[in-house]
Parts: structure tokens; sequence; C-alpha cells
């Protein structure tokens, strides 16, 4: 599929990131299914992603439009890792074009962790584990949030 031809609402691909300052967790999402598959991680410099590893995902998958993981504090106020990923966000959509829609991700690591470790042990709590798993978390409950259950 090109990227000039927008599917319809309903059948869109999302990729899903979850940002952080050292990992970006990726993940991609069919809204057609309501679900998520992890993918990896790309490698940050501050919060600055490889750009070139960043853009293979995009490549591959041509997301209709992406979801970055707002991380809020637990009462819902902004911190600056929230404004950080904001302004990932808003780089994405600069660079490449994409709408982007931001996430509140208040508690996906800490289930992540459960999700992974329920399914694999300890030996199932690697770094990039985590963050593709977030992110996949991200973009479900993106979808739960706009669609319902």
């Amino acid at each position: 599929m090109s990227s000039k031809t927008k599917s319809p609402i309903g059948q869109r691909t999302v990729i899903g990131f979850d940002f952080g300052k050292k990992y970006i967790g990726v993940a991609v999402g069919q809204e057609m299914t309501g679900s998520a598959t992890p993918l990896g991680s790309v490698k940050a410099t501050d919060g600055i992603p490889h750009w070139d590893n960043l853009a293979k995902y995009l490549t591959e998958w041509q997301p209709d439009f992406i979801v970055v993981g707002l991380p809020l504090n637990m009462d819902g106020s902004e911190q600056q890792l929230t404004l950080d990923a904001k302004k990932f966000g808003n780089r994405l959509h600069g660079r490449f074009g994409i709408k982007v829609e931001f996430q509140d991700e208040r508690l996906t690591t800490a289930d992540a962790k459960e999700q992974l470790f329920a399914r694999g042990g300890f030996k199932n709590l690697k770094k990039d584990n985590i963050d593709a798993e977030s992110a996949r978390l991200i973009i479900e409950s993106y979808f739960e949030q706009q669609y319902g259950e």
C-alpha cells in the first residue's frame, strides 16, 4: 500500500511508541482487531531516537497514524517526560508527515512487566521486551478508549 492511500477508519494500521530517554518501544496495531503486536525498540540518546532505525518501522508498516504514550503523573499532571514525549510526537509528525495521537500511558510499564512475567517468567523481563510490550498496551488502550470494548 502506498503512503498516499489512506485506509478507511476501522481498517487502519497504527504504530505505537512507548517514549523513553534511552529506548523507545515500538508496536504495530490493527484497528479492525483492536489488537497490537510488540515489535522491539529503538535506541535513543536523551530522548532523541536513532531516526534511521525508527524510519525502518514506518517504511515497513506504512501506518495510517501513530500513537505516542504520554507519561503523566498518577494525578494526571504533566512532568518533564510528558513534555519530552509531546516533543517526540511533534518531531515524528514534522519529519514523516504522519498524524500523531497521544495516549495516557499511566501504569502500562507495570502492566507490561506483569504480562511478560506471566508468559515467560523473569527471562521475559528484558528491557527490549518491556518497552515493546508497553507500546502494545498503549495502542490497545487507545483502541479501547476510541471504540469501547
